[in-house]
Parts: structure tokens; C-alpha cells; sequence
């Protein structure tokens, strides 16, 4: 009997101790995050090391490798905030049936669990979206991306909840609410991009109670998500992109984590995190670079991602001209966005021509620039536009860049200005060499992306735009190949006189 007590003690404390380590003691979750690829399938030099050669950082199959080994020994979620897509000519090819379909496929091997749509991925066209989340063997969620009709249209879902070992986790997808100035107005008709703070609050309250975390995964920059954190109630962790911020450890507002592992495939975000009763106890995060490996094993991974490589090596290696002087971007005008806007005026056969200046994606070091060199300067799939513009709107178009430093380049305008009394004075403002009349009517060229944000670059809509049957990579292509040697220079095209 004595013996009999022993034992039910003994069994009831056993069951006492195995309750409450079940129930109260923290839940471990590692995130492992990445966010603005770019279509960075393949390593790439870390242009930052002064070491030279210079060693290879990123690519898929590191990255494959890198959180393999992560999810051998933790609890891992993986996820993507996107700008998958725009950077590298494997977006130009199709496999099944979409352009750049075969980022999602190599995204299936990796292991992706959940992705939130970036707005480069609509750069090709809506239909190519929806293309590429059928490819993916992993949901799209987007909560504020829907129709007229307030419904999510693109196969894309507002929330998914996910399970853990035990873990019970919702995560909510918002897109960026500055969506339709980011992205070709063509791409984006019958789509309209909700409040992100109403809309996440809202999902958040139709899920708190089915979920142990919740997860905002944006595509919306770093200073949005910190607005966002602020402002809901019930949210526990934030993994952002857009803004390609390097969070090397993350923040936290407002008691809710935000995490973002830079861009261009050469970090992988961990994130890891200890949940207890509803809220998380504890976290430490980092981020893992991508160092490029070569004694790596081959894999189904490898195999795709060595044809694409292969193919687009064989399209894209073309020599097609020498820079004589390096091209360089910069906030007021550049060489090279001289001969990207003098090459859409040769094209189009118009006076003058415009290309903003956030369209122009890389510099390039002065000697030998391939295809593909170019391509990733001009990665957008823009058409060459035309449209005609008055003397006196031109005027009006040069002082609106003086005021407010509109972020664009010229080709066919040559202008000299200065201060008086606060206000500006164009002393001489020349077409082609000829100086303006208010009442002639002038052609101009630029990409259809550009008219659709003309009011913003501008300072006036266009209504009046043609598009030709020509991209604007083609046709500065073109150009590049008939030039030959190529030493375009910053020429003061809007001059300012002191």
C-alpha cells in the first residue's frame, strides 16, 4: 500500500512536471530571411573588399547550402519579402511558361515557405506575376494588394497561418502604398494597394487568437515598417525589404522586432526567437554573408542554376563596346545618363529626350561592356516613348528640375539660368542648338514607365504618348554597338550662372 502511495506520487509529479514544461517553457523559432534579390541567382564580386581579386559573395547555391545547414539543427521558418524578380537576364527567359520562372523553381529547391511580393516583381506585366506565384510551390500573401472589388486577385493570399512544432504562427503580407509610382501603370491596372496600418490591423485582429506570433512580412522600406510598428497593436515581428537596409542586428519599436538582411542575395537574415504564452521572451538576431564556396556538392539546385548561367553567358557575353571614361551615376547630371538619353533621341528621331534617374541600376567601370554589362544598367523591360511638348512647356519643365531637383536627365536641351530676386531666370535655353520659341511644338522621348510618372518628374502630365515597337534597352544597345568607343561626359546641359 505504502509502495502504491510512492508510486502515484511519484506519477502525479512526473505528469505535474512534464504539464508545466509543456506549457510554459519557452518555444525556440529561427527565421531565416531574405529580401530584394534581384534576380542574383549566381555569386558576384563583393565590390566593397579592397582585396583583389576580389572574392564571390552570394547566389542561390550558397545560399541553399548555408540554410540547409540552419534548418539540420533548429526550428526554422524561411521566408522572402521580395523584389525577387529585375537585375539579370534570367528574367528574360521563360520556363514554364513565365519570364524569370525559373528564380521560383530554384526558390521550391531552397525550401521557401512563405513570400510577400516586392514591386519589381511586376515589372514585367501582372500576368507574368500571376505566372510566377504558380510556379511557386509556396503561398504569396499580400493583404493590401486587391481589385475593385476588395478582393486579393493575383493568387496572392492576405494571410497563412503556419504550424511549427507547436507553434502556432500567422503571417500577413503588405505591399508598399507608394506601389503605383514604383512600377509601370501598365503592370498595375484593376490593382489597388490598401492602407498597410488598417489593413494589418484588421488581419491581425481576425488572428490573434488562432496564433501564437504574428509576422508582418513587407516589401515597404525600413522607415515604413518602424511607421507601421508604431502604430498596431498585437504585432510581434516585422521582416521588411524595399529599402535594402543592412539590419545587422534588429530593432525593436514599439516591442515589435524588425528585421532586414540588406539585398542582392548576399546575406541570409536569422532571426531566432523564444515564445512563451503568447508572446516572445526573448531574441537575438544576425546576419550570415553568403561567402561563395566552390567545393560545394552538386545538386538538382546546381543543375538549374548552371544551364541558366550557361545559357545566358552564351546570349549575353557579346562585346559590344568600350567605355572610355567610367559611367557613374549621381544625384544631378551623369555621363552615362547623357548617353542613355542621347540614345533614346537617335532612336526615336525626336528633339529631346528624358530617363529619370533611379531607371539607371548600375555604373560601370571604364573598358570593355558586354550585353549583359548593359542589361544590368537597363534591366527594366521599358518601352521607348514618344510625345510632343511646347516651347513654353519645355521652359516650364527646366525650371520645375532647377526647384525642385527632379531626379532626371536631358538630351537635346542645353540651358543656362540663374538666381534673381528668390525666383529663377533662364538666360538662355537652347534645342538643338537653337534657341527655344514658346509656340513651336517639339517632339520628345522617353520610357512609357517615365510618362506615367511624368507629373512627378516633370511637373506635368503627358497625354499625348505614342509607344513604339522598340524597348529602351535594345535601342541604347544599338546605339552602344554602332559608337563603338564610348567616352560620354558631364557637359553642364542645365547650367547654373553665378
Amino acid at each position: 500500500m505504502y509502495k502504491a502511495k510512492i508510486y502515484l506520487f511519484m506519477l502525479s509529479l512526473s505528469m505535474a512536471i512534464f504539464f508545466y514544461s509543456s506549457c510554459s517553457q519557452p518555444k525556440a523559432l529561427t527565421i531565416l530571411h531574405t529580401n530584394d534579390i534581384h534576380s542574383n541567382f549566381l555569386p558576384h564580386e563583393a565590390a566593397w573588399v579592397r582585396d583583389n581579386p576580389k572574392p564571390q559573395i552570394g547566389g542561390f547555391n550558397e545560399l541553399y547550402f548555408v540554410a540547409d545547414s540552419i534548418k539540420r539543427v533548429k526550428n526554422v521558418l524561411l521566408l522572402d519579402a521580395g523584389d525577387v524578380m529585375t537585375g539579370n537576364p534570367i528574367t528574360e527567359y521563360k520556363y514554364k511558361g513565365a519570364l524569370g520562372g525559373a528564380l521560383f523553381e530554384m526558390m521550391n529547391m531552397i525550401g521557401y515557405e512563405v513570400w510577400c511580393p516586392g514591386n519589381h516583381d511586376f515589372d514585367i506585366s501582372q500576368d507574368n506575376f500571376v505566372k510566377l506565384t504558380k510556379i511557386a510551390k509556396f503561398p504569396t500573401v499580400s493583404a493590401n494588394l486587391v481589385n475593385n472589388e476588395g478582393k486579393n486577385h493575383l493568387n496572392n493570399l492576405p494571410y497563412i497561418i503556419v504550424d511549427k512544432t507547436g507553434i502556432k504562427i500567422g503571417i500577413i503580407g503588405i505591399m508598399s502604398q507608394d506601389l503605383y509610382g514604383l512600377v509601370n501603370q501598365n503592370n498595375l491596372v484593376g490593382i489597388r494597394v490598401l492602407s498597410p496600418i488598417e489593413t494589418l490591423q484588421k488581419y491581425i485582429n481576425e488572428i490573434d487568437t488562432k496564433t501564437d506570433l504574428i509576422i508582418a512580412l513587407t516589401h515597404q522600406g525600413v522607415y515604413d515598417d518602424s511607421v507601421l510598428a508604431v502604430n498596431v497593436r498585437g504585432l510581434d515581428v516585422i521582416i521588411g525589404a524595399h529599402s535594402h537596409t543592412r539590419l545587422t542586428k534588429p530593432k525593436l519599436i514599439n516591442d515589435v522586432i524588425i528585421a532586414q538582411a540588406g539585398g542582392n542575395n548576399e546575406n541570409l537574415g536569422e532571426l531566432e526567437l523564444f515564445i512563451e504564452n503568447d508572446k516572445v521572451t526573448s531574441f537575438n538576431g544576425k546576419l550570415i554573408p553568403l561567402w561563395f564556396r566552390a567545393d560545394r556538392p552538386k545538386n538538382q539546385l546546381s543543375s538549374l542554376v548552371d544551364s541558366m548561367q550557361i545559357t545566358i553567358e552564351k546570349d549575353y557575353s557579346e562585346i559590344i563596346g568600350i567605355l572610355k571614361s567610367d559611367w557613374k551615376r549621381g544625384g544631378g547630371e551623369s555621363g552615362i545618363g547623357n548617353f542613355i538619353t542621347d540614345a533614346q533621341r537617335i532612336a526615336a528621331k525626336t528633339d529631346i529626350a528624358f530617363m529619370n534617374n533611379h531607371g539607371i541600376r548600375r555604373d560601370l567601370p571604364a573598358g570593355k561592356m558586354s550585353k549583359k554589362d548593359l542589361f544590368e544598367v537597363l534591366p527594366f523591360y521599358n518601352i521607348l516613348t514618344t510625345f510632343q511638348l511646347s516651347g513654353q512647356q519645355i521652359k516650364s519643365i527646366v525650371k520645375y528640375y532647377i526647384k525642385d531637383k527632379s531626379p532626371i536627365q536631358f538630351s537635346g536641351i542645353k540651358c543656362q539660368w540663374t538666381k534673381k530676386e528668390g525666383d529663377i531666370e533662364i538666360l538662355k535655353l537652347d534645342i538643338q542648338g537653337k534657341p527655344i520659341e514658346d509656340d513651336r511644338i517639339y517632339s520628345a522621348a522617353a520610357s512609357d514607365y517615365f510618362i506615367g510618372e511624368a507629373k512627378r518628374y516633370l511637373g506635368l502630365e503627358i497625354n499625348n504618348a505614342i509607344q513604339l515597337n522598340m524597348t529602351v534597352f535594345d535601342e541604347v544597345r544599338k546605339v552602344v554597338l554602332n559608337t563603338k568607343e564610348i567616352d560620354s561626359k558631364i557637359e553642364n546641359r542645365i547650367e547654373e550662372i553665378k
